[in-house]
């Protein structure tokens, strides 16, 4: 994706720093870097999605902070990172799947867009959409097994768990002792529960975020742009000069651009997002504890009818505040260390580095 064009409905040009593809990088400082650096962003970010998927496994709606109130009463603040370190583990090989994925097919799919006779709006936007797809799918190899065992750490019971599904049904001590009785009540594939609905909700909505991303990084750049001409004018300034930001303000639109991509992704996917978090962890639960009398758990089907039965078609979009500040955070914290990450990873990095 290269954004250093100019905007063309704007008077002033904006001259922005290319992009830093594949071939520029520096493979092992950036995954050495990236695997330190998206560690931490996950930490961070950690106790919403513990909240989302709180909420989604529950029979009645209740608000955000009401549940992470009653967690940390009955729970304590560590409550709000059960399952972090099992995540953690799972984080670093799927984020490196995830960027090397991303990266080669943005490179690639723009290339061939822009060689098809694309403009290079429509080719960055095609890049953006298809190398977010790939990614995802590539990730979710590793990081469903995670997910999985995760989620049900998450969503252990306790004595606070009032309103939590299956809460009294948990007892696994740690990851490692909730991988075990995964695959010993349902084999390997139990691991894999869910890897379906995964597929269905973070593909598109990786695809829908990052093509969302570059239209709206545009939109924003087309916005300062048509404001600095609008300044100009006023000031009886006429004279048409290029306009070089410096690396805050590329930061903060990138930013910006990501929070707004951040939150479409996450209303677009919710419903796919919450019937995969039942699948992973609800039926699991129902699986594993009547696993010796050959019982199964529900459907794709079922669990849909029984969310719609427990509160409605707005049932699917429980935990969505959560996860829309957690994806808005997320993809804010996310892409400003990333774009960061490849600046630093870059084998001349000071080459791309914009002046003030």
């Amino acid at each position: 994706m290269n954004l250093s064009t100019a905007e063309e409905e704007s008077a002033q040009e904006i001259h922005i720093p290319a992009d830093i593809n594949w071939e520029m990088l520096d493979k092992s400082k950036f995954f050495v870097l990236g695997a330190a650096l998206f560690s931490g962003v996950s930490g961070a970010l950690y106790p919403a999605v513990l909240m989302k998927t709180r909420q989604q496994v529950c029979h009645s709606q209740g608000s955000c902070i009401r549940t992470a109130f009653t967690l940390v009463r009955h729970e304590g603040l560590r409550g709000l990172y059960r399952g972090f370190g099992t995540s953690l583990m799972g984080t670093i090989p799927a984020r490196a799947l995830y960027m090397t994925a991303l990266e080669v097919t943005k490179s690639n799919v723009g290339s061939a867009a822009v060689s098809l006779g694309f403009t290079e709006a429509k080719a960055s936007a095609v890049a953006n959409a298809v190398g977010g797809l790939s990614a995802a799918m590539a990730a979710q190899l590793v990081w469903t097994p995670v997910d999985v065992v995760s989620q049900r750490l998450m969503v252990q019971g306790s004595a606070g768990s009032a309103g939590l599904v299956n809460a009294s049904r948990c007892n696994y001590v740690n990851g490692f002792d909730a991988f075990q009785k995964i695959v010993r009540a349902d084999g390997p594939k139990g691991l894999y529960r869910g890897f379906g609905i995964s597929i269905l909700t973070y593909a598109p909505s990786n695809a829908v975020w990052w093509a969302s991303y570059s239209v709206a990084q545009r939109m924003v750049w087309g916005g300062i742009g048509c404001y600095v001409c609008k300044k100009d004018e006023e000031s009886g300034n006429n004279n048409s000069t290029a306009i070089k930001p410096d690396s805050k303000t590329i930061m903060a639109v990138q930013g910006v651009s990501a929070a707004i991509a951040g939150s479409v992704s996450a209303l677009i996917t919710m419903p796919l997002d919450t019937i995969k978090t039942r699948l992973q962890v609800l039926d699991g639960e129902d699986s594993s504890n009547s696993s010796n009398n050959g019982k199964r758990g529900p459907s794709i089907g079922q669990t849909v009818r029984n969310l719609v039965r427990e509160g409605g078609w707005t049932a699917c979009y429980r935990g969505l505040g959560p996860r829309c500040a957690s994806m808005s955070m997320s993809a804010t914290t996310m892409i400003t260390t990333y774009e960061f990450l490849k600046r630093l990873s870059a084998k001349n990095h000071d080459g791309f580095c914009s002046k003030s």
